[in-house]
């Protein structure tokens, strides 16, 4: 929160102040609420690093003249049931 603070202190000469209809203009030393609110415009006008989105076009799909071959496929390993144990009984 700190950190947060001391940049919107930092950014206060670059914002204008742009109140919203209930409130009153600020004309110098605008609050941190103030110059966060503002803060959009500033974003706005340095822009984004990153690049636009390249078109996605359609792929080039299957090779024409190369044959497709089945998959392998290979037979089922099921676990077999465990026989219970015949209880043997006990001596005296």
């Amino acid at each position: 929160m700190p950190l947060l603070t001391w940049q919107l202190w930092l950014a206060r000469e670059l914002v204008i102040d742009d109140p919203l209809p209930w409130q009153k203009l600020i004309v110098n030393k605008l609050t941190p609420g103030r110059v966060a609110q503002s803060m959009g415009g500033v974003l706005a006008a340095i822009g984004t690093p990153s690049h636009f989105p390249k078109p996605r076009g359609k792929s080039p799909g299957w090779p024409e003249g190369q044959t497709r071959k089945r998959r392998i496929r290979y037979p089922t390993v099921k676990k077999g049931t465990t026989k219970q144990k015949q209880q043997q009984p006990k001596s005296a």
